[in-house]
């Protein structure tokens, strides 16, 4: 097949089928969570769990848990076959395990007759997940004292996607006996051989309803629409991080560093299946690291990488290196890029970006074309950020801007 420039590709490998609406089951017991083995990815980091050769970055005590709206049944007893593990087509995870994953949908029940309203959903979302937020953003404040050259930000953001299972490290096959059994099992959970991901790539109707009719329900306003160039360097030296070199495009046609990155560390993830919605939802706790001051022979090489990437829209990830110039002096190397594309719509409390993305690992030689969409929560990083948090005013925040996204973030219109 021949390739396709960005923006002219069109990802629909990755729909997902539509999800009928669940049983009528009580809202009134709170989210049953799960910690599932999210196999913390990543690379060392201030007592970071890790796995090398990853990008993720998990801080040492991150709670990844995950949860379904309405509430998992207790029991077999309880299960009236409303609800079943479904294939989902997924090319990145199917390249690499040559099986497609499972996730979590109910079979029964039109979605008008789900009790879960908007407000019912925020509220129990609320209630589980705050006392965890507070907590883990006083371990990063407390724990993840920046360097000299860095500048640490707290970032809350909500993300829509699918959440997926597998089985792993010679594991049974997941079922739906083994999802009940991990959530009998609590935090014991944390051993099972199931594997949960969040897939956060969205077809393009997610995109173009959020834009066109989503963001005004909201209560957002257009803010600014925005081409960048990652360029994603690794230096020996510093085997624990990733340098992202965020980059814009000069008159003259040439990369120009806009920022410079390490990789984010997550410190709380909570994943719901919401069975009654066509996506399901994430929210995650994360330090982003912003590098000052750069080193001089660290800021020559990135400068030196950068300024030799040519633009290629032929090449997956949108650049392409010169024989020769894409590492130097076998300490700093090209290992990814991104060519990205979004349009931002913001009020005083959230932002929301809707992101094309091209991504190509050079280390895999793999690559993927995404659609995603980013809830930035900024009113509740900034309250956290404060030293006198205001506990009542963060769950009206919190409640608030879930309601919202329940509401009009979660469901699309597919075409025809």
């Amino acid at each position: 097949m021949a390739y396709l420039p960005p923006h002219k590709r069109h990802s629909n490998a990755s729909t997902p089928a539509p999800t009928p609406a669940p049983p009528p089951p009580s809202l009134s017991s709170s989210l049953r969570s799960l910690s599932l083995s999210s196999s913390p990815r990543g690379r060392h980091h201030r007592g970071a769990t890790t796995r090398p050769s990853s990008k993720i970055v998990h801080a040492a005590g991150c709670v990844s848990r995950w949860s379904t709206l309405p509430p998992f049944p207790d029991d077999d007893g309880d299960d009236d076959g409303s609800l079943r593990l479904e294939p989902f087509p997924c090319d990145p995870i199917e390249r690499r395990t040559g099986a497609k994953p499972l996730a979590l949908v109910s079979s029964s029940a039109a979605e008008a007759s789900s009790p879960c309203s908007a407000a019912a959903a925020a509220s129990t979302v609320t209630e589980r997940f705050l006392p965890d937020l507070l907590a883990a953003a006083g371990r990063a404040k407390a724990g993840d004292v920046p360097e000299e050259e860095e500048e640490v930000k707290l970032s809350v953001v909500a993300r829509v996607g699918k959440v997926l299972f597998q089985s792993f490290g010679g594991g049974s096959p997941v079922s739906m006996n083994s999802l009940r059994e991990a959530v009998k099992a609590g935090e014991e959970g944390s051993r099972s051989n199931l594997h949960k991901s969040f897939y956060t790539n969205v077809p393009s109707e997610c995109l173009d309803d959020m834009e066109r009719s989503a963001a005004e329900k909201m209560g957002l306003e257009f803010d600014s629409s925005k081409e960048h160039y990652h360029v994603k360097v690794f230096d020996k030296r510093q085997s624990d991080s990733t340098i992202s070199c965020k980059c814009t495009v000069q008159e003259d046609g040439k990369l120009a560093i806009h920022k410079v990155e390490l990789n984010q560390v997550r410190h709380l993830v909570e994943d719901i299946s919401c069975l009654f919605k066509d996506l399901d939802l994430r929210l995650m706790l994360s330090t982003k690291r912003i590098l000052k001051n750069l080193d001089a022979e660290v800021e020559n090489a990135i400068n030196c990488l950068v300024s030799s990437a040519v633009i290629d829209p032929d090449v997956k990830g949108g650049l392409r290196w010169p024989l020769g110039k894409e590492s130097i002096d076998e300490r700093f190397s090209t290992v990814g890029v991104w060519h990205t594309n979004y349009k931002a719509f913001r009020n005083e409390k959230l932002r929301l970006k809707l992101r094309h993305a091209d991504r190509f690992d050079h280390r895999s030689s793999t690559g993927e074309v995404s659609n995603e969409v980013t809830f930035k929560l900024i009113g509740i990083s900034a309250s956290l950020e404060a030293v006198d948090q205001e506990a009542n005013s963060l769950q009206e925040m919190l409640e608030s801007v879930v309601g919202m996204i329940w509401e009009s973030g979660l469901s699309y219109k597919k075409a025809p």
